[in-house]
Order: C-alpha cells, then structure tokens, then sequence
C-alpha cells in the first residue's frame, strides 16, 4: 500500500465515495471539503451519528466541528436505516457496542414487549476494539490473563445505543451500559438484560426474532437451546443472536456476538458502500477478512 500527502484536489479525481477513518473531532478538516466537491462519505469516528449537537457535545466532551453538515448524515446500520443509506451523502459508521445491542434489543422495543426503563447491557470487547494505541493498559502484559469493565456509565456509545432505541420505542429511553475489556484479539459479546411486559416462552420470541430479521442477510437467529460464542464471527461481518427467558423473574436475556473489527467497524462501512452503490450487501463480504 502506498501512503501519499493528503491532497483534496487530487482524491476527489478518483473516486465517488471515501471511507474516512480518522478519530472524533479531526475529519473536520477533510470531509467538508469533500462534501464541498459532491463526494459522499461513510465516516467510522462519532461525529456523524448522531442527530443532536448536544448530545454528541457531552459525550464526547468536545465541541463539534460539523454541525452544519449533520443534516446530510444516516446513522449507518443497514438493519435500521437502509432505505436513507441508499441516498446519503453522510453515513456514520457505528460504533461496535451499538452495533451489537442494538440489533440484540430491535425486535423487543419495536414491538414493546419490554420495560424501556430498566434494561441492562453488559458487554466484553477484544482488546482491538480500542484501535492501535500504545497506552500502557492495552499492552500485552496488562491486557492478558485479565478481564475487567471500564467506563462504567460514562461509555460515549451508552448514548449511541439509547438514541437508535429511542427511534424504536418512539420515546426517550436510557440504558445501562457497562463495556468490558477480554484478553482476545478481536470479538464482541454482548449479553443483555430486559423485563418482559407480558408472558413470552424462549421459542415464541426466537420466532419473533427469526421473522423480524427474515431478510438480513448477516443476522443470525440461533435456535432455542444453542448461544452466540465469538469464535463463530470471527472475521466476518455477522452477528449471531440467541436469547432464553428466565420465567421465574419474566426476564428475557439476549446474546449477541460480532467480530468489532467486522459487524463493528470495516465489514459494516463495506456493507454501506454496497447499499449506496446498489450492489449486494454481501458483495466483497463473504470470505473471512482476518489479519489479527
């Protein structure tokens, strides 16, 4: 691969798309200048998905650089959103937890058969989730032989996961949501909390699962009895999903299990620019894309 000074003028020549994949706060240099030339974008940093100012504002703890090209921009989950993806010039990439708990949680908000306001995520991300820092608490001897949580209630994607349920419910609603850090490279679990608001059997909301994601090509309903594990997602741009209802408490617990750096990150920008090219969605997708 070869790697040339950053030259607008002579990008925007050779390509109608760009995939930009620069932390929060910094692609403000690049990307209205694109936008300037009608390129379109799928950005993989925060600053394109969300709708509020504020909201982006408190989370990230910075002042936006963008604002006024949020008009333009689609939150990038295709399960979601894809007719606007089809057409935007904007697409913001989802982060990976998101992308996990939302789709685990989907089916249950739109068709309001759980309490909105005590649902709880708890979630374990390989250490690739947090890119290729050199901080000392993603080095190898910190990492390994350990598990721990962090950023407990304060994770910028808590945010990210309660505005995309919010559209679901068509009310506000919060989460709990704890992030946790597992000595693997890559991989994401998700297991998730939720009190049913009426009697539901395991196979009954595996059906409604099944028939809510009929035509999503990378989601995967697991039949009753069988749970998501990492190592099945591995390099693609998958998520599995299971769930079991424990009668006793009339709670339901849903898994869901993505590959961060697939579903999470690379697999899903690629799933975007198919969508806005009018290819396949699986176009480019169905070999297992491993370099960790």
């Amino acid at each position: 691969m070869e790697c040339d000074e950053l030259d607008i003028d002579k990008i925007a020549d050779k390509a109608e798309v760009f995939v930009t994949a620069l932390p929060h706060g910094i692609s403000k240099e690049v990307i209205p200048k694109l936008i300037e030339k009608g390129k379109r974008i799928v950005d993989h940093s925060g600053d394109f998905r969300y709708k509020s100012v504020e909201v982006y504002e408190k989370w990230y703890n910075t002042t936006h650089g963008m604002p006024h090209l949020l008009d333009l921009s689609v939150y990038g989950l295709p399960e979601l959103h894809r007719e606007e993806i089809k057409n935007a010039q904007i697409v913001g990439n989802p982060g990976c937890y998101p992308t996990c708990s939302i789709l685990g949680l989907a089916p249950l908000i739109k068709n309001r058969l759980v309490d909105t306001k005590n649902i709880i995520i708890d979630a374990a991300s390989g250490v690739s989730g947090a890119g290729r820092k050199t901080d000392l608490p993603y080095q190898f001897c910190e990492c390994t032989e350990n598990f721990k949580a962090y950023n407990v209630s304060t994770h910028r994607h808590t945010s990210e996961i309660e505005q995309e349920l919010s559209l679901l419910a068509g009310e506000e609603l919060t989460v709990s949501f704890t992030p946790h850090l597992v000595p693997m490279k890559r991989g994401m679990l998700a297991t998730i909390y939720a009190n049913l608001n009426c009697e539901k059997s395991t196979s009954e909301l595996i059906e409604l699962y099944k028939e809510y994601y009929k035509n999503e090509y990378f989601v995967r309903i697991l039949d009753e009895g069988k749970l998501p594990e990492t190592k099945f997602v591995a390099g693609s741009n998958f998520i599995d999903i299971g769930l079991v209802v424990d009668k006793r408490l009339n709670r339901v617990i849903v898994l869901s299990a993505i590959d961060n750096l697939g579903k999470g990150a690379a697999g899903q920008a690629v799933q975007d620019l198919n969508i806005m090219f009018g290819l396949p969605e699986h176009r480019g997708l169905e070999n297992s894309g491993l370099y960790l």
